[in-house]
């Protein structure tokens, strides 16, 4: 049996962590940050992890990173 193969787009922005929770990027911070407020701005750094149904759908893109 063939091995299945993982999008390529899901390899690069998600990590699984090594209890199960997929990590990817904090969302709203690629351009536009001089209309936001300092607030959110501190609050989106780094990254986080991700709700349970998107993880799902995740891990579906990545079938041999669980």
């Amino acid at each position: 049996m063939p091995k299945m193969k993982t999008k390529s787009s899901a390899k690069k922005r998600f990590k699984v962590t090594g209890t199960g929770r997929v990590l990817s990027a904090q969302a709203g911070k690629r351009h536009g940050m001089i209309k936001r407020h300092k607030k959110f701005i501190r609050n989106a750094r780094g990254t986080t992890t991700l709700s349970a149904p998107d993880e799902k759908l995740a891990k579906s893109y990545m079938p041999y990173d669980r």
